[in-house]
């Protein structure tokens, strides 16, 4: 039973992992959108303006690459496992 919990618990945070990181996603996308719209509405290009979007792009791509749907290797592997699959994958 207590195995059972254990899945259950992990398959929830995996699916709350996936929520946040989607929500994310849409949060930066309107945030970026925002800010696009607030550069080119009055028609005047600031240094500043263009710096708070490729902040704003930056954390955007960093937020991309925190995503939850790429697996890290485990650490339980067996050594020879991830050796041979180096090896499969190197050209």
């Amino acid at each position: 039973m207590n195995n059972q919990q254990n899945s259950e618990v992990s398959a929830f945070v995996l699916m709350l992992q996936k929520g946040i990181w989607l929500f994310g996603i849409l949060s930066w996308i309107f945030g970026l959108t925002d800010r696009s719209i607030a550069l080119l509405s009055d028609g005047y290009l600031s240094a500043i303006d263009i710096v708070q979007l490729f902040t704003a792009s930056f954390f955007f791509v960093s937020w991309l690459f925190l995503s939850p749907f790429i697996r890290v290797k485990s650490q339980s592997q067996p050594q020879g496992e991830t050796i041979r699959q180096k090896v499969e994958v190197s050209p």
